[in-house]
């Protein structure tokens, strides 16, 4: 199993893509620490995992609030003494054109779905040995959006380039960071999304499963890819070839 004794940290683990992650992680071996904001999702998914033999632990936190991601990480080092591997999905999304979006309205994406990213990989890689991986779960949107959804597009796009520079940062470390972009996936976030009830963004092609793009998160992060580090891998059915 590839993630045999191996401790995983996973943000958003407690529905949709992240769900799934965790679900696969464990399936594979691995310890995962469940990290979300919504504990009774959270301590869904580590029943899950406890159901199919495995083992998990659950952490409720804010992913924007450097204590409380200290304290996660923490958690798991307490428990497990190190961490292996970081998958941060945790997202959100907002809907207004942006003159018409508050400031808050624009930190508050930036801090779930970017400042988490710096916090979780600013706490968790002193405790990463080497042949550690941090997966970054981007989306299209980072390549080609729409209107209306701004800040998570620039969320996205700064999280790509944000791996991209950290990547050489961890290198003499041995420890590799790199990107999942999923398109349309069969999510609650999908489907509650204003502009897809609307017909402003249309879904065409082909609409993935969490499991898909948990398994492209599970192969980045296991030792098969141990020569890619600072990319993003793009999992969306065709997706980029229908909005370019």
């Amino acid at each position: 199993m590839r993630f045999a004794n191996k401790v995983c940290v996973v943000t958003g683990a407690g529905s949709g893509i992240g769900r799934a992650v965790a679900l696969q992680l464990a399936r594979e071996g691995g310890k995962v620490l469940v990290v979300d904001l919504n504990e009774e999702h959270g301590r869904r998914t580590v029943q899950e995992i406890a159901d199919a033999h495995g083992e998990a632990l659950f952490a409720k936190c804010n992913v924007g609030d450097p204590a409380e991601v200290r304290a996660t990480v923490e958690a798991a080092v307490r428990e497990w003494q190190k961490v292996d591997v970081v998958v941060n999905d945790a997202a959100m999304m907002t809907f207004k054109p942006i003159v018409d979006l508050s400031e808050d309205e624009w930190d508050d994406v930036q801090n779930v779905n970017l400042r988490s990213v710096f916090l979780f990989c600013k706490y968790a890689v002193p405790h990463m040995p080497a042949g550690g991986a941090i997966v970054n779960i981007s989306s299209v949107h980072a390549h080609e959006t729409t209107r209306n959804v701004v800040p998570y597009a620039a969320s996205k796009g700064g999280m790509e380039a944000f791996t991209r520079g950290f990547s050489e940062e961890i290198a003499a470390q041995k420890i590799r960071i790199n990107c999942v972009a999923p398109g349309a996936v069969d999510t609650p976030m999908l489907w509650h999304n204003p502009n897809i009830k609307s017909g402003v963004e249309k879904v065409k092609g082909a609409i993935g499963k969490p499991e898909d793009i948990a398994a492209a998160v599970c192969f980045l992060a296991a030792p098969e890819a141990r020569f890619i580090t600072g990319t993003t891998l793009i999992v969306d059915g065709g997706r980029l070839d229908i909005l370019a």
